[in-house]
């Protein structure tokens, strides 16, 4: 019926740098970790949906940009009403109440982003802050990127140093340096340094400073 992909995995740091090829069959994106990161060509699928907690707002909205002929009424029978498209399409997205102080802070977003020169603009900030994590964890002796080079993501860049103490000590001490929420997930343990829209150069740059120093004490 669809192909459904997460097109930017947050765990080990992948995605699609290529969509897949589904033909007549709708390609269905959750796109929660990467929304707004660049642009999208949504001609290119049935479906589109996200939530905004990553780079657009605060937990507790969703959006869905869903292909018209995908919006109908023959749908499983045991689907709740509020969970139709069609319920929230004929109904212009106010068929309950809507969460309004949440729209309310992407409708700032939007804002912003438009004001830093739109997605293309905000896609090469991403490509840069990438490149230059991406860059020394390359050429470093002590730490090592744990995503396959093709398809790393620009939002989320998982590390290591292969000792799992020596992991636990740079997170220690980052954390003294004001570097926060730098552990892995804990089904992979390591380091894992999330760079979303809202995440500055400059903050980038702090973290590779301060591996460069760490790998210089540690290494």
């Amino acid at each position: 019926d669809y192909v459904y992909i997460c097109q930017n995995e947050t765990v080990y740091g992948t995605r699609y740098t290529h969509l897949p090829e589904t033909g007549d069959i709708p390609l269905v994106s959750d796109v929660s970790s990467m929304f707004l990161s660049e642009p999208v060509d949504v001609s290119k699928y049935g479906l589109i949906y996200g939530g905004v907690q990553k780079n657009v707002g605060p937990a507790g909205v969703v959006i869905v940009i869903v292909r018209d002929d995908l919006i109908r009424e023959d749908v499983l029978p045991f689907t709740p009403t509020i969970m139709r498209y069609k319920t929230q399409a004929d109904a212009g997205s106010l068929s309950n109440t809507p969460p309004a102080y949440g729209i309310y802070v992407c409708g700032l977003v939007f804002k912003w982003l438009k004001e830093q020169g739109g997605l293309e603009a905000i896609q090469k900030r991403n490509q840069e802050k990438a490149a230059l994590l991406y860059g020394y964890l390359d050429q470093s002796k002590l730490f090592s990127g744990t995503a396959q080079k093709e398809f790393r993501s620009l939002m989320n860049v998982p590390f290591v140093t292969g000792d799992a103490d020596l992991d636990a000590k740079f997170i220690a001490e980052a954390k003294t340096r004001g570097l926060e929420s730098l552990k892995g997930h804990r089904s992979v343990g390591g380091m894992r340094a999330s760079i979303y829209n809202a995440m500055p150069r400059e903050g980038v740059e702090a973290l590779v400073a301060f591996m460069e120093e760490f790998e210089k004490n540690n290494a």
